[in-house]
Protein backbone atom coordinates (compact mmCIF):
# COMPACT_ATOMS: atom_id res chain seq x y z
CA UNK A 1 0.00 0.00 0.00
CA UNK A 2 1.69 3.16 -1.31
CA UNK A 3 2.75 6.01 1.67
CA UNK A 4 1.49 9.50 1.31
CA UNK A 5 4.88 11.83 0.19
CA UNK A 6 6.42 13.73 2.98
CA UNK A 7 5.94 17.36 1.99
CA UNK A 8 7.39 20.12 3.95
CA UNK A 9 6.90 23.92 4.68
CA UNK A 10 8.17 26.47 6.90
CA UNK A 11 6.90 27.72 9.84
CA UNK A 12 8.53 30.50 12.26
CA UNK A 13 11.82 29.79 10.41
CA UNK A 14 11.41 26.22 10.96
CA UNK A 15 10.76 23.75 8.68
CA UNK A 16 8.05 21.10 9.65
CA UNK A 17 7.55 18.00 7.47
CA UNK A 18 3.92 16.38 6.93
CA UNK A 19 2.24 13.97 5.12
CA UNK A 20 -1.41 14.96 3.57
CA UNK A 21 -3.71 13.24 1.07
CA UNK A 22 -7.30 12.55 0.57
CA UNK A 23 -10.35 14.87 0.27
CA UNK A 24 -13.61 15.03 2.72
CA UNK A 25 -13.53 15.98 6.25
CA UNK A 26 -9.91 16.19 7.80
CA UNK A 27 -8.33 14.11 10.40
CA UNK A 28 -5.66 15.05 12.23
CA UNK A 29 -2.81 12.25 13.19
CA UNK A 30 -0.48 13.22 15.84
CA UNK A 31 2.26 11.00 16.48
CA UNK A 32 4.02 9.54 19.84
CA UNK A 33 7.02 10.92 21.27
CA UNK A 34 10.21 9.57 19.02
CA UNK A 35 7.76 9.09 16.61
CA UNK A 36 7.19 10.62 13.10
CA UNK A 37 4.29 10.48 10.56
CA UNK A 38 5.51 7.06 9.53
CA UNK A 39 4.30 5.56 12.48
CA UNK A 40 0.56 5.88 10.07
CA UNK A 41 1.79 5.05 6.98
CA UNK A 42 -0.63 1.57 7.24
CA UNK A 43 -3.63 3.86 7.69
CA UNK A 44 -3.42 6.73 6.29
CA UNK A 45 -4.24 5.48 2.78
CA UNK A 46 -7.21 3.53 4.17
CA UNK A 47 -8.72 6.83 5.67
CA UNK A 48 -7.66 8.45 2.88
CA UNK A 49 -10.01 6.74 0.37
CA UNK A 50 -13.12 9.15 2.64
CA UNK A 51 -11.26 12.07 4.24
CA UNK A 52 -8.23 14.31 3.83
CA UNK A 53 -5.52 13.31 6.20
CA UNK A 54 -2.61 15.24 7.88
CA UNK A 55 -0.20 13.81 10.14
CA UNK A 56 3.11 15.86 10.76
CA UNK A 57 6.56 15.59 12.43
CA UNK A 58 6.10 16.90 15.18
CA UNK A 59 8.94 19.78 16.18
CA UNK A 60 11.90 17.48 17.62
CA UNK A 61 10.43 14.56 16.11
CA UNK A 62 11.11 12.73 12.22
CA UNK A 63 12.15 14.87 9.76
CA UNK A 64 11.13 18.40 10.99
CA UNK A 65 13.43 20.71 12.35
CA UNK A 66 15.02 20.31 16.03
CA UNK A 67 14.94 23.83 17.20
CA UNK A 68 16.38 24.91 21.15
CA UNK A 69 13.11 25.69 22.84
CA UNK A 70 9.80 24.54 24.56
CA UNK A 71 8.89 20.79 24.12
CA UNK A 72 6.03 21.03 26.08
CA UNK A 73 2.47 20.01 25.34
CA UNK A 74 1.11 23.81 25.13
CA UNK A 75 4.00 24.32 22.45
CA UNK A 76 2.88 21.44 20.23
CA UNK A 77 -0.23 22.35 20.41
CA UNK A 78 0.19 26.27 19.54
CA UNK A 79 2.40 24.66 16.62
CA UNK A 80 -0.19 22.14 15.37
CA UNK A 81 -3.07 25.56 15.63
CA UNK A 82 0.02 26.88 12.99
CA UNK A 83 0.53 24.58 10.86
CA UNK A 84 -3.52 24.00 10.49
CA UNK A 85 -3.83 27.34 9.16
CA UNK A 86 -0.89 27.07 6.94
CA UNK A 87 -2.20 23.85 4.92
CA UNK A 88 -5.60 25.58 5.42
CA UNK A 89 -7.70 23.05 7.55
CA UNK A 90 -9.69 24.90 10.00
CA UNK A 91 -11.60 22.03 11.69
CA UNK A 92 -10.59 18.30 11.97
CA UNK A 93 -10.97 15.16 13.73
CA UNK A 94 -7.91 14.62 15.96
CA UNK A 95 -6.42 11.34 16.45
CA UNK A 96 -3.13 11.27 18.97
CA UNK A 97 -1.08 8.05 19.99
CA UNK A 98 0.94 8.27 23.27
CA UNK A 99 2.73 11.56 24.13
CA UNK A 100 0.42 12.78 20.40
CA UNK A 101 -2.63 11.75 22.77
CA UNK A 102 -1.71 14.29 25.39
CA UNK A 103 -0.54 16.89 22.67
CA UNK A 104 -3.98 16.21 21.08
CA UNK A 105 -6.36 16.50 24.27
CA UNK A 106 -4.36 20.08 25.07
CA UNK A 107 -5.31 20.91 21.53
CA UNK A 108 -8.51 20.68 22.37
CA UNK A 109 -8.18 22.32 25.32
CA UNK A 110 -6.79 25.09 23.92
CA UNK A 111 -8.49 26.04 20.57
CA UNK A 112 -11.87 24.12 20.98
CA UNK A 113 -12.79 25.82 17.80
CA UNK A 114 -10.47 23.43 16.15
CA UNK A 115 -12.11 20.04 16.94
CA UNK A 116 -15.01 18.23 15.99
CA UNK A 117 -13.95 15.08 17.48
CA UNK A 118 -11.12 13.68 19.96
CA UNK A 119 -9.48 9.71 19.57
CA UNK A 120 -6.88 8.89 21.99
CA UNK A 121 -4.84 5.90 21.50
CA UNK A 122 -2.61 4.56 24.26
CA UNK A 123 -2.63 7.76 25.16
CA UNK A 124 -0.42 9.98 28.04
CA UNK A 125 -1.44 12.60 30.36
CA UNK A 126 -4.52 10.05 31.85
CA UNK A 127 -2.37 8.95 34.48
CA UNK A 128 0.70 8.74 36.52
CA UNK A 129 2.22 5.33 35.36
CA UNK A 130 4.45 5.09 32.37
CA UNK A 131 7.40 2.56 31.48
CA UNK A 132 10.66 2.54 33.76
CA UNK A 133 12.86 2.95 31.28
CA UNK A 134 11.07 6.24 30.24
CA UNK A 135 11.15 7.45 33.75
CA UNK A 136 14.91 6.75 34.28
CA UNK A 137 15.82 8.34 31.16
CA UNK A 138 14.86 11.43 33.13
CA UNK A 139 17.41 10.88 35.87
CA UNK A 140 20.08 13.80 35.48
CA UNK A 141 22.86 13.10 33.19
CA UNK A 142 20.98 10.23 30.97
CA UNK A 143 21.67 12.36 28.07
CA UNK A 144 24.90 11.50 28.65
CA UNK A 145 24.87 7.64 28.40
CA UNK A 146 22.24 7.72 25.76
CA UNK A 147 25.29 7.72 22.77
CA UNK A 148 26.03 4.11 24.43
CA UNK A 149 22.19 3.01 24.83
CA UNK A 150 21.60 4.06 20.80
CA UNK A 151 25.28 3.77 19.46
CA UNK A 152 24.59 4.52 15.72
CA UNK A 153 26.33 0.79 14.88
CA UNK A 154 23.73 -0.85 16.50
CA UNK A 155 21.07 1.27 14.12
CA UNK A 156 22.98 0.48 11.03
CA UNK A 157 23.18 -3.83 11.83
CA UNK A 158 19.39 -3.30 12.63
CA UNK A 159 18.12 -1.98 10.10
CA UNK A 160 20.19 -4.62 7.59
CA UNK A 161 18.09 -7.65 9.85
CA UNK A 162 14.91 -5.12 9.51
CA UNK A 163 15.26 -5.03 5.40
CA UNK A 164 16.09 -9.07 5.49
CA UNK A 165 12.96 -9.50 7.30
CA UNK A 166 11.02 -7.41 5.24
CA UNK A 167 12.20 -9.07 1.98
CA UNK A 168 10.58 -12.38 3.68
CA UNK A 169 7.89 -10.84 4.03
CA UNK A 170 7.59 -11.10 7.81
CA UNK A 171 5.86 -8.64 9.69
CA UNK A 172 6.08 -7.49 13.18
CA UNK A 173 4.86 -3.99 13.52
CA UNK A 174 4.75 -3.71 17.17
CA UNK A 175 8.50 -4.51 16.99
CA UNK A 176 8.95 -2.48 14.58
CA UNK A 177 7.61 1.33 16.02
CA UNK A 178 9.92 0.48 18.58
CA UNK A 179 12.88 -0.15 16.48
CA UNK A 180 11.93 3.44 14.64
CA UNK A 181 12.10 5.33 18.25
CA UNK A 182 14.99 3.73 18.95
CA UNK A 183 16.81 4.39 15.71
CA UNK A 184 15.75 8.15 15.53
CA UNK A 185 17.75 8.64 19.11
CA UNK A 186 21.14 7.21 17.01
CA UNK A 187 20.89 11.16 16.06
CA UNK A 188 22.27 13.63 18.85
CA UNK A 189 20.10 16.52 17.92
CA UNK A 190 17.22 13.94 17.85
CA UNK A 191 18.51 13.22 21.43
CA UNK A 192 18.42 16.64 22.76
CA UNK A 193 14.97 16.92 21.72
CA UNK A 194 13.48 13.20 23.16
CA UNK A 195 15.23 14.32 26.40
CA UNK A 196 13.49 17.95 26.28
CA UNK A 197 10.19 16.13 24.92
CA UNK A 198 10.25 13.72 28.13
CA UNK A 199 10.87 15.91 30.99
CA UNK A 200 8.00 18.03 29.91
CA UNK A 201 5.91 15.09 30.60
CA UNK A 202 7.37 12.90 32.87
CA UNK A 203 9.73 12.51 35.71
CA UNK A 204 11.43 9.43 37.97
CA UNK A 205 8.05 9.21 39.81
CA UNK A 206 6.05 8.77 36.30
CA UNK A 207 4.03 10.70 34.34
CA UNK A 208 3.60 14.64 35.61
CA UNK A 209 1.51 15.90 33.28
CA UNK A 210 -2.89 14.75 33.99
CA UNK A 211 -5.56 15.42 31.81
CA UNK A 212 -7.91 13.98 34.19
CA UNK A 213 -9.27 16.83 36.12
CA UNK A 214 -10.63 18.24 32.81
CA UNK A 215 -11.78 15.62 30.80
CA UNK A 216 -15.27 17.28 31.71
CA UNK A 217 -14.59 19.37 28.65
CA UNK A 218 -15.04 17.12 26.22
CA UNK A 219 -19.03 17.11 26.94
CA UNK A 220 -20.67 18.02 23.48
CA UNK A 221 -17.22 16.88 21.88
CA UNK A 222 -17.48 13.23 20.62
CA UNK A 223 -14.60 10.78 22.44
CA UNK A 224 -13.25 7.53 21.36
CA UNK A 225 -10.66 5.89 23.10
CA UNK A 226 -8.50 3.49 21.59
CA UNK A 227 -6.32 0.85 24.03
CA UNK A 228 -3.80 -2.31 23.17
CA UNK A 229 -4.16 -4.27 26.76
CA UNK A 230 -0.99 -5.39 26.25
CA UNK A 231 0.58 -2.37 26.36
CA UNK A 232 3.77 -2.05 28.50
CA UNK A 233 4.12 1.67 28.01
CA UNK A 234 1.43 3.15 29.44
CA UNK A 235 -1.33 0.42 31.11
CA UNK A 236 -5.07 -0.40 29.64
CA UNK A 237 -6.19 0.57 33.06
CA UNK A 238 -5.93 4.61 32.19
CA UNK A 239 -8.17 3.40 29.07
CA UNK A 240 -10.98 2.47 31.60
CA UNK A 241 -10.90 5.45 34.19
CA UNK A 242 -10.57 7.56 30.98
CA UNK A 243 -13.92 6.68 29.58
CA UNK A 244 -15.12 6.47 32.95
CA UNK A 245 -14.29 9.92 33.52
CA UNK A 246 -15.05 11.49 29.96
CA UNK A 247 -18.59 11.97 29.57
CA UNK A 248 -20.37 10.05 26.44
CA UNK A 249 -17.02 8.33 25.37
CA UNK A 250 -16.58 5.22 23.64
CA UNK A 251 -14.20 2.61 24.34
CA UNK A 252 -12.55 -0.20 22.32
CA UNK A 253 -10.12 -2.25 23.88
CA UNK A 254 -7.93 -4.21 20.96
CA UNK A 255 -7.54 -7.13 22.68
CA UNK A 256 -3.71 -8.79 22.68
CA UNK A 257 -1.92 -5.57 20.94
CA UNK A 258 0.38 -3.67 22.22
CA UNK A 259 1.32 0.15 22.71
CA UNK A 260 0.45 0.85 18.75
CA UNK A 261 -3.14 -0.50 17.65
CA UNK A 262 -2.65 1.69 14.45
CA UNK A 263 0.40 -0.43 13.33
CA UNK A 264 -0.57 -3.49 14.75
CA UNK A 265 -4.17 -3.99 13.62
CA UNK A 266 -4.37 -0.74 11.11
CA UNK A 267 -7.29 -2.41 9.39
CA UNK A 268 -9.24 -2.92 12.43
CA UNK A 269 -8.26 0.90 13.25
CA UNK A 270 -9.34 2.66 10.71
CA UNK A 271 -12.77 0.33 10.69
CA UNK A 272 -13.36 1.51 14.18
CA UNK A 273 -12.24 5.13 13.22
CA UNK A 274 -14.40 5.42 10.43
CA UNK A 275 -17.65 4.03 12.08
CA UNK A 276 -16.88 6.76 14.79
CA UNK A 277 -16.77 9.48 12.24
CA UNK A 278 -19.31 8.63 10.29
CA UNK A 279 -21.96 7.62 13.30
CA UNK A 280 -21.40 11.40 15.32
CA UNK A 281 -21.79 15.03 14.79
CA UNK A 282 -19.04 17.17 15.09
CA UNK A 283 -18.85 19.09 18.09
CA UNK A 284 -19.28 22.84 17.42
CA UNK A 285 -17.75 24.52 20.31
CA UNK A 286 -16.38 27.63 20.47
CA UNK A 287 -14.73 29.72 22.33
CA UNK A 288 -17.61 31.40 24.09
CA UNK A 289 -19.07 28.02 24.47
CA UNK A 290 -15.96 26.60 26.16
CA UNK A 291 -15.72 29.83 28.71
CA UNK A 292 -19.50 29.13 29.71
CA UNK A 293 -18.73 25.27 30.44
CA UNK A 294 -15.34 26.27 32.45
CA UNK A 295 -17.09 28.43 34.52
CA UNK A 296 -19.64 26.16 35.25
CA UNK A 297 -18.01 22.64 35.62
CA UNK A 298 -14.72 24.61 37.24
Amino acid sequence: MAQLELQHVSIHGHEVSYRMGGDGPAILLIHGMAGSSLTWKEVMPLLARSYTVLAPDLLGHGESAKPLGDYSLGSFASGLRDFLAVVGVERMTVVGQSLGGGVAMQLAYQYPELCERLVLVNSGGLGREVSWMLRVLTLPGAEFIMPVLFPAFVRDRGNDLSQFLLRKGLRAPRIAEMWRAYVSLAEPENRRAFIRTLRAVVDPGGQVVSAKDRLYLTVGMPTLIVWGDADHIIPVAHAYAAHEATPGSRLEIFEGVGHFPHAEEPLRFAAVLTDFIETTKPALLGRQEFRELVRTRG
